[in-house]
């Protein structure tokens, strides 16, 4: 089958453009720049603003705005002075599999660095998920997230103390909290319930990842399981919106 106006499956249909044909100035100078994107190439220096704005006959703040729009998007990176032409986004299952492991099937090195290991009794709601009695200690374990050192995100993981009485002994910060607790423990997780929604980081958040207050972050609230179907653990994880997709699975209706 072909598609529409020559573009490709999963496009914006007529790539964006509404029907009356009255395409904003930016837009046009964005549609322009992308082309050039695939010119370039991952990792290429963009020619400067003036270059672009006398190429693509614009004013500098309307080629600002389409680049302030490529690098929400991912398509672009600020690099020192300049800007560079972003590779693809990451792909994260959205599965019991470990931040580590879907980093790796990216051919990239995951990584991982603590901000703060804290001990604390456990309020209400956090209990319930936990399955375990207010006031009872629990972990807060936050890092943030990392792929060849680029920090891409930021991680919240709770967990109760009497799970992982050791943890601040044993566990390797930068190293994977799920083979931590297979191979150390013997805990295999079992499922878990995700809710995935768009937020834009606090200052502090955006501080640790090193992003714009205004770049759009996907945020993840994951409660797991282990294979006896009891709480495990209750995770607040934050990324990038400009480097990372989800992807998941879907069966038939005979399958669920």
């Amino acid at each position: 089958m072909e598609f529409p106006y020559g573009q490709d499956p999963g496009a914006p249909v007529r790539s964006g453009i509404p029907e009356h044909g009255r395409i904003p100035k930016y837009y046009a100078a964005k549609v322009d720049i992308a082309a050039l994107l695939e010119e370039l190439g991952e990792g290429e220096p963009l020619p400067t603003e003036r270059e672009l704005a006398l190429r693509f006959e614009v004013s500098r703040e309307t080629l600002r705005q389409a680049l302030r729009e490529l690098v929400l998007e991912g398509r672009l990176r600020r690099m020192g002075r300049g800007t560079v032409v972003a590779g693809p986004k990451m792909e994260q299952p959205l599965s019991l599999a470990s931040y580590t492991e879907g980093v790796r099937r990216q051919g990239r090195t995951p990584g991982r660095h603590l901000v703060s290991l804290d001990r604390f009794p456990s309020p209400p709601a956090l209990a319930r998920d936990l399955g375990v009695s207010a006031g009872d200690a629990v972990w807060h374990m936050e890092r943030v997230l990392l792929a060849d050192d680029e920090r891409v995100g930021l991680e919240s993981t709770y967990v109760a103390v009497s799970r992982v009485p050791d943890l601040a002994a044993d566990f390797e910060p930068d190293s994977s909290f799920y083979g931590y607790l297979h191979e150390r423990l013997g805990i295999g997780f079992g499922d878990a319930d995700e809710r995935l929604e768009t937020v834009l980081a606090t200052p502090r958040e955006a501080l640790l990842i090193g992003t714009p207050g205004a770049l759009p972050m996907l945020l993840i609230h994951r409660l797991s399981r282990d294979t006896e179907g009891r709480p495990l653990e209750r995770v607040r994880s934050l990324y990038r919106g400009d480097r990372f997709s989800f992807t998941t699975h879907l069966g038939g209706a005979g399958d669920s």
